[in-house]
């Protein structure tokens, strides 16, 4: 379903669910609610009806009549693709949402968590009041969040659906629901909505954009399953820029090549495409840039090569961008081409890229050695931060849980008349796991995958890092588990006996004074 669909895991086991007829909300772990006091489902039915809300309002011959001024008549956006999008209006009035909504059935809570209602002295209102919607529909066709724009000079210019059990923010791009079905072989990236729907009511249906941030990791990753090649169109200022490298370095190590799009006479696709039409865009398409094109671009913007101080920061900031560069081959092609840019010797600019690799690599293995030094001794462990106060006994408990997870029946063993308990936990991390290992064992046996509705990604990863280290070992014997416990035991003791002579002697000087 994901290969055939293109749909992310959690889509497509929604997909499948509903083919089979099957509620997922009631196999939603029992945590969740007491987290949020919402599920994922009671979300994502609230933003349907929201939708309708919105698209209605903005149908609604009197209600609607600024918002559809400013999408059909100032944005000149086709009827179609309003639709399509499923553009709405929340009015200004105030609670018109929130009354509906609290009609529906759903609760004071729900409408909160949902990013639909909030207090304003002491009286509910809209979140969303006065401004025209885009709803965030994923790869499923669902819709798991909303932005909204102001009509007039107010601020915040935009508001967004913060995360909810339906929806992260961070891991989720406008428009991909549609752009992920293109045979143009590659995406455009955009900074805004109007940006996207501009270029997709002109036919440019590859266009997506991140939902009020910078690009990051996950997003790239997820347009990764997509294309191969992106096509990235931001401002041309100074932000702008800054925003296109940052880009350029995230797309490109998840394997994706990347150009950078360059308009004259518009500050954005959307006003380009209204001045200059279809065609002349597409032509802007095809003459992208690629990263180092872009680099020399900027700096032609930034210095003039005809004087020597300047010309010599501007080969300066090249020789910088290109020892970066990875593939020796790539490197070779920039060190070539910048020569003939700047009219000196290849050699010139080989030895100053030569010498800052040099540089960088000597950085980099200091850094790698300070990094290795603070790891060993536990000094940056956030999922166990007791690490460091105590290594001996974080790793004993390491060992022993790694021996719990690679054979359950630990779980119950006795050792010297005893079996584990959490009150043999030095650190917080390690009795807490403990704990919920205990908790949840069912006939000895326990399941690993009942970590994911207690702990964080964090947290599960050390715990199968902690299986898997275990696995590696061939002494993983009762002698082996017997001998964490009891090492487990007498550090315990140890730090006791040590915390109660501290004790007698802090009440000693406190009564000689």
């Amino acid at each position: 379903m994901m290969k055939a669909e293109n749909l992310d895991y959690m889509a497509a086991l929604e997909r499948l669910a509903q083919r089979a007829g099957i509620n997922l909300s009631e196999y939603e772990s029992d945590h969740q609610p007491k987290k949020t006091g919402v599920t994922r489902t009671r979300v994502l039915e609230m933003n349907l009806e929201a939708a309708k809300f919105f698209r209605d309002q903005l149908n609604d011959e009197k209600t609607g009549e600024k918002a559809r001024a400013y999408f059909f008549g100032k944005r000149k956006l086709s009827t179609h693709i309003v639709r399509r999008f499923g553009l709405g209006y929340d009015p200004d009035a105030g609670d018109s949402l929130v009354r509906r909504l609290t009609e529906l059935g759903f609760t004071k809570e729900e409408i909160v968590k949902g990013f639909f209602g909030r207090e304003y002295n002491g009286r509910q209102r809209d979140y969303f009041r006065g401004r025209v919607m885009f709803p965030i529909i994923d790869t499923a066709g669902q819709v798991i969040a909303f932005g909204g724009r102001v009509l007039d000079d107010s601020k915040p210019k935009y508001l967004n659906t913060s995360d909810t059990p339906a929806f992260k923010k961070l891991k989720n791009l406008f428009a991909l629901n549609y752009a992920k079905n293109t045979k143009a072989g590659f995406m455009i990236l955009c900074e805004g909505y109007m940006d996207v729907i501009s270029l997709h009511d002109a036919g440019f249906e590859m266009a997506v954009a991140t939902l009020g941030t910078a690009i990051n990791d996950e997003q790239a990753r997820l347009l990764s399953k997509y294309t191969k090649k992106v096509i990235l169109s931001y401002d041309s200022d100074e932000p702008g820029q800054r925003a296109t490298e940052r880009a350029i370095d995230i797309l490109e190590k998840t394997g994706i090549e990347v150009r950078v799009l360059r308009l004259t006479g518009a500050k954005d696709p959307d006003e380009f495409i209204k001045r200059y039409g279809a065609d002349a865009f597409r032509k802007v398409l095809e003459n992208s840039l690629g990263k180092f094109e872009y680099r020399i671009e900027m700096l032609k913007g930034a210095y003039d090569f005809t004087i020597p101080e300047q010309k010599i920061r501007a080969v300066d900031e090249v020789t910088s961008f290109i020892a970066d560069v990875t593939s020796r081959v790539e490197r070779e092609i920039y060190i070539r081409q910048s020569a003939e840019i700047f009219g000196l010797q290849a050699k010139s600019i080989e030895d100053d890229v030569l010498r800052k690799r040099r540089i960088s690599d000597s950085r980099r293995k200091r850094e790698q050695r300070e990094k290795l030094i603070v790891e060993t001794a536990g000094l940056n462990d956030r999922v166990n931060p007791d690490f460091a106060s105590d290594p001996a006994a974080a790793r004993a408990e390491q060992s022993a849980l790694g021996l719990i997870f690679l054979r359950n029946e630990y779980i119950t063993r006795k050792v010297d008349g005893k079996a584990l308990g959490s009150e043999d936990f030095t650190t917080a991390f390690g009795a807490r796991l403990f704990r919920f290992i205990s908790d949840n064992s069912r006939d000895g046996g326990f399941d690993m995958a009942q970590l994911n509705g207690e702990f964080s990604e964090t947290e599960v990863a050390r715990a199968f890092r902690m299986l898997a280290e275990r696995s590696e070992l061939e002494n993983n014997g009762e002698e082996a588990f017997d001998g964490c416990v009891r090492a487990m035991r007498e550090i315990r003791d140890r730090n006791a006996a040590e915390g109660s002579l501290e004790s007698i002697l802090d009440l000693r000087r406190k009564n000689s004074k």
